[in-house]
């Protein structure tokens, strides 16, 4: 690991152990998080529809993350992992979509607002807790206040973005969630457009497809549409970021910009590839000692509550499971952590997979083969997978990474070099010049697993959708259809080992 940055780090430890700063001093924080949007669909991550000025605008103010990775590929247990800075099976139920998080777990809103902090969210939550047992007293409740974001004519979930900035105490350091419902299907953006706000929309003729999508009319309608949410989204990051400067708290306030997954398509949403995992990350503030840089550090958004908490001089809670950023704000080269842990858990569909990579390499143990990896429920709906699914039934055969999602059984072991194939299309587990690697990561992903209380259930909550038309199943009733989650019959939700 490389030293750390002496003056940062020194003024981190001085306000750890002072203890939390006067309000004046303390640092405002902002975490914008889109939903269901990949990594590679940003303008300034190389994406090559555009799209997304304002964004950006700040990464060239800020410090851009190119090796940040999600716990998980869905929605509300990435959400959750993130609030508490844990991982999905270590927060309880959460593990899986849908549910709630163990009672007794803080998150880093909560710890905020105990020292002080104004929290408010946004927008879409999907983040609960299981109600704590009579007598039992739960951690301090996360949000001081509560905005549901859908306003007439737009229901993206940032309506009221603004609203929740201006009702921040003026006399208090805040902490802001502003979570957007852009770019989940169903799509909206298309028929609430303001061209005069958001620019012209994405033309279907002229987007350029993912390559695991087949080229069709209705495909191409379908991912101009999913663009356009990504660039309502990018407006009201812009928005916000104007709404600082004009207050002149732009200069006191962290602002991070990610997503909860990745798009909403094939061979995306829930995968442990890098069309699932891998997110944008972008942070600006007051601590990023070179704007404009772009940091190839590994880093997980486990880390985003520690990082929070020490820069706010509260000291980590010792449930964090993550590590501190800040050296990396002091110099982008710098080194956190040796791997990145993500989990594939239930959503809609029976599935148990987790993977583990170096920066470089990806390791993928499948826990369940057998089954086919189609993607969620809403992304198996759509015209983009229906349009697979008939190019699938056709005489031509679809390409390896088309054909991907219909594979079944699929290897238990996945080894790719993400480098050399940024898709992840050539598996090379099992190749003998790469067995050192394969060992390296396997071993990691073993000892990660046993440390932090993680398992493979014996029975794993089932299918609720039909898996080739994404229809529900009549028959099977989500809520009593569930399963233990991962790491219950070794509580997990009380081990807070990092697992490195």
């Amino acid at each position: 690991m490389k030293p750390r940055s002496l003056p940062l780090a020194c003024l981190i430890g001085f306000a750890i152990a002072a203890g939390p700063s006067p309000a004046a001093d303390r640092p405002n924080f902002i975490v914008l998080i889109a939903d269901d949007i990949s990594h590679d669909d940003l303008g300034c991550q190389g994406g090559p529809n555009g799209g997304t000025p304002r964004i950006d605008a700040l990464a060239a103010r800020g410090l851009r993350f190119t090796n940040a990775y999600l716990t998980a590929s869905s929605c509300s247990p990435s959400r959750s992992s993130t609030i508490t800075g844990r991982y999905p099976h270590n927060n309880g139920e959460a593990a899986e979509l849908h549910r709630p998080i163990a009672w007794h777990l803080p998150s880093i809103a909560g710890l905020l607002r105990e020292s002080g902090y104004h929290t408010a969210l946004a927008g879409k939550n999907h983040m609960t807790w299981v109600k704590a047992p009579e007598g039992k007293s739960a951690p301090s409740e996360p949000w001081d206040t509560i905005h549901g974001g859908k306003v007439e004519g737009n229901s993206g979930g940032h309506g009221e973005w603004i609203k929740a900035l201006e009702e921040s105490p003026a006399d208090r350091p805040f902490f802001l969630w502003l979570a957007s419902h852009d770019a989940h299907r169903a799509w909206d953006a298309d028929g609430q457009w303001d061209e005069a706000a958001y620019g012209p929309k994405h033309d279907p003729a002229r987007v350029i497809l993912p390559p695991a999508l087949v080229d069709t009319p209705e495909t191409r309608e379908d991912f101009a549409s999913y663009l356009n949410e990504v660039t309502r989204y990018d407006h009201f990051v812009g928005r916000v970021v104007d709404w600082l400067r004009e207050k002149d708290r732009l200069d006191n306030t962290w602002l991070i910009v990610m997503a909860d997954n990745g798009r909403p398509f094939p061979r995306a949403k829930t995968r442990l590839i890098d069309d699932g995992m891998r997110t944008y990350f972008i942070v600006a503030g007051p601590g990023i000692r070179s704007p404009g840089a772009v940091s190839d550090s590994l880093v997980s958004t486990v880390d985003i509550a520690p990082t929070l908490a020490g820069l706010a001089g509260v000291g980590k809670s010792p449930t964090f499971q993550g590590r501190s950023l800040t050296p990396v704000f002091a110099d982008p080269t710098a080194t956190i952590r040796p791997f990145a842990f993500s989990e594939h858990n239930w959503h809609d569909y029976e599935a148990h997979g987790r993977g583990v990579r170096d920066g470089r390499w990806l390791f993928v143990r499948n826990f369940r083969p057998q089954l086919a990896l189609q993607g969620p429920a809403d992304s198996v709906k759509s015209p983009s997978f229906q349009a697979l699914r008939a190019a699938r039934d056709s005489s031509e055969p679809l390409p390896p990474i088309q054909a991907d999602i219909f594979l079944a059984p699929r290897p238990e072991v996945e080894l790719y070099d993400t480098r050399a194939d940024p898709r992840q299309i050539s598996n090379l587990a099992g190749r003998a010049e790469y067995a050192g690697i394969e060992k390296k990561l396997s071993d990691a992903l073993a000892r990660w697993m046993e440390e932090t209380g993680d398992s493979v259930p014996d029975e794993i909550s089932p299918d609720t959708f039909d898996r080739e038309t994404g229809d529900p199943l009549r028959d099977v009733k989500r809520d009593e259809a569930w399963k233990a989650p991962a790491g219950a019959d070794r509580n997990a939700d009380r081990i807070d080992a990092e697992g490195l």
